[in-house]
């Protein structure tokens, strides 16, 4: 059976903008959607009593929530096929256990809370940060979000976060037929005992480049239809990656998991894009 993709819906215009991204994500890959509502109705409102035959009022809002999703999902594309769920469960908990058994997640950048300030809801933060399959966290401006730029951007970190990301990154713009920038940023250090800043940057950069080198071979052999382009950038990943997401349909990062760890597994890198990134952008686990 084909394992599906993932959306986790809560009723917020950024949801609405996960859907569509989503169906065409799915589109893409042949797959189905499944669009899972998450919530705690069930413990706080399914012990009171009813009154006549009225249902408790979260749940009618869940069920409200997912109708208009599955709507949506159905016009933006009828070729796709699409399945709901309300599960009573805490959202972020619900995403990341439907997370195992997922081609992917999908969530929106914003929740329908009233902190309406917040750069990323919390939902997507710690779905992120926890989930054991790639997620997708849909965020952008108008060209991000609709795919124009016809490239992907490939952040690659150090050997032990890379291959998973790198993989799905060479998959994506295999079904997207378009160019893939990697990128790999590095720093000098503040101090470097050489005495020659010209040769310490040399070297520094040199080592970037082969690392990056290194890390694409076996991708680069098994998809040689797909075009990319390299570069090693001096400063800070982060803000090199947010800085050239304003020209890329979808941003890629592996991040660490580890086993029998706890709490947010996310580095500082993937907290600044998922903050500021000006396209969507892909969390791909690495397991050990």
């Amino acid at each position: 059976m084909t394992i599906p993709l993932v959306v986790g819906v809560d009723g917020s215009d950024s949801c609405l903008d996960a859907v569509d991204w989503a169906v065409d994500e799915a589109v893409r890959h042949g797959l189905p959607l499944r669009l899972v509502y998450g919530s705690l109705w069930e413990r706080y409102e399914g012990g009171l009593p009813t009154v006549g035959h009225e249902r408790p009022s979260e749940q009618v809002m869940a069920e409200r929530i997912v109708a208009s999703a599955a709507d949506r999902a159905a016009r933006r594309d009828t070729d796709v096929k699409v399945t709901t769920d309300i599960l009573p469960e805490d959202a972020a908990d619900a995403l990341v256990r439907e997370g195992d058994h997922a081609f992917a997640l999908v969530t929106g950048s914003r929740g329908r809370g009233l902190l309406k300030g917040l750069l990323l809801g919390s939902v997507g933060l710690a779905v992120a940060a926890r989930a054991r399959c790639p997620v997708v966290v849909v965020r952008g401006d108008r060209a991000g979000l609709a795919g124009t730029h016809e490239r992907i951007l490939l952040g690659l970190g150090d050997a032990g976060t890379s291959a998973e990301a790198v993989r799905f990154a060479f998959r994506e713009a295999e079904v997207r037929d378009c160019v893939l920038d990697v990128v790999r940023a590095w720093r000098r250090p503040a101090y470097d005992r050489s005495g020659d800043p010209a040769t310490a940057t040399d070297a520094h950069e040199e080592r970037a480049s082969a690392l990056l080198d290194a890390l694409l071979e076996d991708a680069v052999a098994g998809y040689p239809h797909v075009r990319t382009r390299r570069a090693t950038l001096e400063g800070p990943a982060g803000k090199v990656l947010v800085d050239r997401s304003a020209a890329a349909d979808l941003v890629i990062i592996g991040a660490r998991r580890r086993t029998g760890h706890f709490g947010l597994q996310l580095g500082r890198v993937g907290h600044t894009l998922l903050h500021h990134a000006r396209c969507p952008v892909a969390v791909v686990p690495q397991r050990h």
